[in-house]
């Protein structure tokens, strides 16, 4: 019988293409990174995964190739994970709660390959059987408490119509969103002003111009700075604010530099994820069937001050808020069952909830 190294040898009978890792050869994979939509450098999610990756890659000679799905569904997901596990890939990333149900039947097709999956738990095509197998490590975030940190800052700073575009209403985008309201209303109580917040989902992850009349109008109607949640949609968030003097609040990674226009970002430490779960991996203390939170308490969540441009948030107020997230003095709500706000509780902001074009 083939041991997994003799395996992966007579594997690499075909020469495949070049990878952002730069590698050809399918017996030289190591890692396997999916992305879940568009490509791995997206200025946001896949970018802040894989950044990770390459940090593994670059300080312990491993190799890792890229593959880009050409469609959002399980079948495709499925199809680049099995490629993955022919290629000789010992453990994959798949960054996003998409994966879940691909996940959940790989995870038992192939028990011999790690999988990371960030952003979500393996569960059927139903959504009622959720399982996590000992190959199986799922990493989740909670959003909540950056999105409260992103609009805490934004009312701080001295804004007082804010607005909010998600991508979709997936779990992590929801919790952004309902982070982001009770963050401004707690500083809107604390420093007794009235808050306006235009909510949307765009039900898009990639650059539409639809989305960038919407806000364009948002900011020509009193918006003064936007919260984009949704991965390379977000761009035409950023067009329309330096066409119309708006500021932006980035997602997932500091996108300081994709605009001027971002103030700062609500961000999710991706990359640390991903590499604590590679370096675990190949310490032999792999985190598989349990899921690995990460939140304020162990500093998986931040909001961006090196690059900010705020005018009057400071330093101080970020790190005062930032202990009360940490200590549980401060719990934001977190469910998403709604996703339209209708079941917060708020007392000086007031939710504007609107479909596309509105």
């Amino acid at each position: 019988m083939l041991n997994r190294y003799h395996l992966k040898r007579l594997l690499c009978t075909a020469a495949l293409s070049m990878t952002l890792s730069g590698l050809a050869g399918c017996g030289d994979v190591d890692i396997g990174f999916i992305t879940d939509m568009g490509t791995v450098q997206d200025g946001a999610f896949n970018q802040g995964s894989y950044e990770g990756v390459e940090r593994y890659t670059q300080a312990h000679d491993k190799k890792c190739k890229v593959y880009e799905p050409e469609s959002a569904s399980v079948s495709e997901y499925t199809k680049k994970i099995n490629e993955a596990v022919r290629d000789g890939a010992d453990i994959i990333i798949c960054p996003g709660e998409l994966f879940e149900e691909a996940i959940y039947n790989a995870q038992k097709k192939h028990p011999r390959t790690k999988f990371v999956l960030i952003d979500g738990e393996p569960h059927d095509s139903e959504g009622r059987d959720f399982e996590l197998k000992d190959n199986t490590m799922a990493v989740q975030f909670s959003e909540e408490q950056a999105g409260f940190l992103a609009g805490y800052s934004a009312v701080r700073d001295g804004n007082t119509e804010l607005g909010f575009v998600g991508g979709a209403s997936h779990a992590p985008i929801i919790k952004f969103g309902y982070g982001f309201v009770q963050g401004a209303d707690y500083a809107a109580i604390e420093t007794g002003k009235q808050i306006k917040i235009r909510y949307c989902y765009a039900n898009t992850f990639i650059e539409s111009e639809d989305v960038g009349n919407m806000v364009s109008a948002w900011y020509k109607g009193g918006t003064q700075v936007i919260f984009a949640c949704g991965g390379a949609m977000g761009r035409s968030v950023f067009t329309a604010a330096e066409a119309n003097g708006g500021k932006v609040i980035g997602v997932d990674i500091d996108q300081s530099a994709a605009s001027e226009t971002v103030i700062t970002s609500a961000e999710k430490q991706l990359g640390n994820a991903v590499y604590d779960g590679l370096n675990d991996y190949y310490n032999n203390a792999f985190k598989g069937g349990s899921v690995y939170k990460m939140d304020a308490s162990n500093n998986g969540i931040a909001l961006e001050m090196e690059n900010s441009r705020f005018e009057n948030f400071t330093q101080e107020q970020y790190d005062a808020i930032y202990e009360q997230l940490r200590s549980g003095r401060i719990v934001p709500y977190s469910a998403t069952d709604y996703g339209n706000t209708s079941d917060l509780e708020l007392v000086n902001t007031e939710v504007f909830y609107l479909e596309l074009n509105q």
